[in-house]
């Protein structure tokens, strides 16, 4: 089996490396970090028997066959280029990379090289979201007519100094998920209307209305500054469904379908509790598809990576102008 190395040593790292050793036990080889001291730490925490703040070494090592990035995004382009010229496999934290263009070229990289190359939705691995695609794609709300979805928490929930600079664009870190949603029921929409505010040049928050042709729609909103609705929507022709807060992480959800009682009193109930930090789903599911020899994997593959990127490459035009 393969060995996997780590590259950046953030909160998500965390998340993702106690997940890792519960799917991959004794297979984290190496991590990297901008700071010895910060990887040496992240190193003794996971039993990660090696650690280097170049990573030029974290590259290097033969038993090292796939890395997880998870560096600010702006730095995913350099690093998976980096990466897959090693010949690792790559899985990347979303955004995948600030563009789609950019993220064309590491998809472009990977089948060069012969390598996984994915973006870590981890959404579309949560057993919860499988169902309920499973469901309304099997025809559970007739024909989907619209989605809601918002995402918005203040940079810091601490109160402390806004830094829209470091924790980059609200858009693609917190409306990814939104977007992603109304691309799973909807398709790439036909025309985008989008506004939202600047900081420092950066976007910190915004809404967009998707068309979709036929009077189909989504309405999304995403926020660094603020608390938006965390729960999401998709509705159809014989009902709705609910999904609760957090939506992009949710373990329940409520189906308004299936008659009367059910649309409007006592609706279906759905939930699937979430195994550790819920990321083992998308994890397990990257092992599985490198082992089969693939370059992709199915469920999040590069043209839904890249028409996700689109959009939010023109919402990022409109709120910018």
């Amino acid at each position: 089996m393969h060995g996997w190395g780590i590259i950046g040593t953030g909160d998500i790292s965390e998340r993702v490396a106690a997940d890792l050793r519960v799917v991959a036990p004794d297979r984290v080889r190496a991590v990297w970090g901008r700071r010895r001291e910060r990887a040496d730490a992240f190193a003794g925490e996971f039993g990660i028997p090696f650690a280097t703040e170049r990573r030029d070494e974290l590259l290097a090592r033969a038993e090292v066959d796939v890395v997880y990035i998870a560096t600010p995004a702006h730095t995913h382009l350099e690093i998976a280029l980096e990466a897959l010229e090693a010949g690792k496999h790559v899985l990347i934290e979303k955004p995948m990379a600030t563009s789609a263009a950019d993220i064309e070229l590491i998809f472009a990289k990977a089948q060069a090289v012969g390598r996984f190359a994915m973006e870590a939705m981890w959404m579309r691995f949560n057993p919860l979201h499988v169902d309920l695609l499973e469901r309304v794609r099997g025809g559970a709300l007739g024909d989907v007519r619209a989605v809601r979805a918002s995402f918005g928490t203040p940079f810091r929930a601490s109160g402390a100094k806004l830094t829209p600079a470091h924790a980059g664009s609200a858009l693609r870190d917190r409306g990814i998920y939104a977007v992603t949603l109304a691309h799973w029921f909807l398709g790439e929409p036909e025309a985008i209307s989008a506004t939202g505010s600047l900081m420092d040049g950066v976007d910190i928050a915004g809404h967009a209305t998707m068309e979709h042709g036929d009077g189909r729609f989504a309405q999304l909103a995403w926020s660094g500054v603020e608390f938006l609705d965390l729960s999401a929507a998709v509705s159809g022709e014989q009902g709705w469904i609910t999904v609760d807060p957090m939506f992009w992480a949710a373990q329940s959800a409520r189906v308004h379908a299936g008659g009367v009682e059910r649309i409007f009193v006592s609706p279906e109930k759905v939930e699937h509790p979430r195994r550790g930090n819920g990321y083992r789903p998308m994890l397990a599911a990257v092992e599985e598809a490198i082992v089969e020899g693939r370059l992709q994997h199915p469920w999040h593959d590069r043209d839904a990576t890249l028409a996700v990127a689109r959009s939010m490459d023109a919402m990022a035009v409109q709120v910018s102008s």
